[in-house]
């Protein structure tokens, strides 16, 4: 069953999940903090083109930490993910999706693959950038796929954490759910402080480079 991905086992005294299983991550506690200026970083996207996230200054950024092998991913590429992408790219938001996934583990995928991957969903971010070093993840203390981040147009860091409300993988849950990327995001564009700046992200564990 989707909503039980956790699979315990007992390693050297310690609790040790499957690589696929839930992870709760603490609300942003890295470098990049909610309420002060957002890092810059620069990456190269899927076709190649170096972005970086000055470049966008004057616009709202959403960056979304993203893994194709997670179900988490997945689930929210059932159709809800490529709709907020969508929604919020006609009232002028910049959508970054980051894979910090390492380049040596069973879930990375090429620049080519991940592209294709996203096309066969119909995501519409406005770039897929490539991060196998994990320095832009570690730079923002990315927990988990997905782990979202909304950079104001001055900016500044105005949320982080979870998509939405229910952490869990079942695809049914999104409609009960609270939002909160399309809380925080519409509130901005009305030009109100965002109700809620932090939450705690689930999902799966970004396989960082050791």
């Amino acid at each position: 069953m989707q909503n039980r991905l956790i699979n315990r086992r007992i390693f050297s005294g310690s609790l040790a999940l499957a690589p696929w299983a839930l992870s709760l991550a603490s609300p942003a506690v890295a470098a990049a903090t909610v309420g002060q200026a957002a890092p810059d970083f620069s990456a190269t996207d899927t076709g190649g083109k170096t972005r970086k996230l000055s470049d966008y200054k004057g616009k709202l950024v959403v960056l979304e930490w993203t893994n194709p092998g997670c179900p988490f991913v997945q689930k929210h590429y059932s159709g809800n993910m490529q709709g907020l992408q969508k929604e919020f790219a006609a009232k002028g938001v910049i959508w970054l999706a980051i894979n910090s996934t390492a380049s040596g583990h069973g879930d990375y995928l090429a620049p080519g693959k991940l592209a294709g991957w996203l096309g066969e969903k119909q995501a519409a971010p406005t770039a897929t950038l490539m991060d196998e070093s994990g320095q832009i993840g570690q730079l923002y203390g990315a927990k988990t796929t997905p782990h979202m981040y909304i950079v104001s147009p001055q900016g500044q860091l105005i949320y982080a954490g979870g998509i939405d409300s229910i952490a869990s993988a079942r695809v049914d849950d999104i409609k009960t759910a609270t939002n909160y990327v399309r809380q925080g995001l519409n509130e901005a564009l009305g030009g109100r402080a965002i109700t809620l700046a932090s939450s705690r992200a689930y999902g799966c564990s970004i396989k960082y480079k050791s």
